[in-house]
């Protein structure tokens, strides 16, 4: 790393990615389960649910003789691993699984599973692409007013310290106004997932200094090349998200380290994280549900078993409290239920398929 000022998307790219020593792609590290906990970690209940996702476009598509199941952040391939053993044989034996990762393959990952340093072609596969915490880590700029109320690029050395640069303008001053401003206005989509942002949150304005905001436009831009994969299908994106009419008031920008919440610094040490604008990358035919509403639809709750089964069978009971409580923590509305599902069809096949 070099202490040069830079912006904060040019630092975490880096930071997160950088050949040699980047937080994600250093060779030998533990992967993003090392560092913090996704819904991919909490129980095989939410690779059980995307399976269950998968089966559905699969039966919309008319089951397909190749079937695609694009990974994108795959981390070290245990979503994948997850569906996989979900599956049912026949159609497990027509899955095409992809795992997009910058970092190298892992050891000891099943060989059905092909491992991409980046996205298929445009139009190359049909089925259900899912990213899991990965717009997340699409690195974006700083922003944040001045003493006259300007909106300047943050600049940051890989030592954390910080100062302002020039005022935005061009593209991400057109992306501030229209996505991180005080004026609601209509989204292509039609429903807005909960924030869940760490702090309490009011929309950015202007005129106040010292607010701070993600220049989201990278990961609009990155969803889109993401959705252009599918020929034909569903594209998914969960994350932890605001929407428009709740942006936060000083960002969301942080690191993670060993699972616990740090100072962001840019140097390779820790993973740099932020909210997603999701609203602002969903496309015209796009829906945006909560974790908790789209787990459920697909069948994932925590309600506890009936106590008879205690008597009858208290194995069975334990297994299935634990089930349970697995089910409680994903579709939680103050924690990971919270998340925003982006649901996005290609296609008007897959419309719909997370209806109640």
């Amino acid at each position: 790393m070099t202490n040069e000022w830079c912006g904060w998307r040019d630092a975490t790219e880096r930071a997160l990615y950088g050949a040699d020593d980047g937080f994600y792609t250093r060779p030998g590290g533990p992967g993003p389960a090392g560092h913090f906990r996704t819904s991919v970690h909490v129980s095989p209940l939410y690779a059980g649910a995307v399976a269950a996702l998968l089966r559905r476009v699969d039966g919309a598509l008319g089951h397909p003789e190749e079937l695609a199941l694009v990974d994108v952040g795959a981390g070290r391939g245990e979503l994948l691993t997850g569906v996989l053993a979900a599956l049912p044989d026949e159609v497990a034996a027509r899955l095409r699984p992809y795992a997009v990762e910058r970092a190298a393959r892992p050891g000891g990952l099943d060989p059905r599973i092909d491992w991409l340093g980046e996205l298929p072609a445009p139009g190359s596969v049909t089925g259900l692409l899912f990213a899991n915490e990965w717009l997340d880590n699409v690195p974006v700029d700083v922003v944040e007013t001045d003493g006259d109320g300007v909106a300047r690029r943050v600049l940051v050395r890989a030592d954390g310290t910080e100062r302002l640069g020039e005022p935005v303008d061009g593209a991400d001053a057109e992306w501030l106004r229209r996505w991180w401003s005080s004026q609601p206005a209509r989204s292509a989509a039609s429903t807005v997932p909960a924030p869940t942002a760490r702090t309490a949150l009011s929309p950015l304005s202007p005129l106040s200094p010292g607010l701070r905001a993600e220049i989201g436009r990278p990961r609009d831009e990155a969803w889109a090349r993401a959705v252009r994969t599918l020929r034909a299908g569903l594209a998914v994106a969960a994350d932890y998200a605001h929407a428009r009419q709740d942006r936060p008031p000083f960002g969301t920008l942080t690191g993670f380290r060993d699972g616990r919440e740090v100072r962001p610094v840019p140097d390779g040490s820790c993973d740099i994280t932020a909210h997603v604008a999701l609203d602002a990358c969903a496309g015209p035919s796009a829906e945006l549900l909560t974790q908790r509403e789209a787990l459920h639809a697909l069948g994932v709750d925590g309600r506890r078993p009936p106590l008879s089964l205690a008597s009858t069978d208290p194995a069975a009971y334990i297994r299935a409290l634990g089930t349970a409580g697995a089910a409680a923590e994903l579709t939680d509305p103050a924690g990971l239920g919270g998340f925003g599902w982006l649901v996005e069809p290609v296609g008007g096949e897959c419309a719909g398929l997370l209806k109640p």
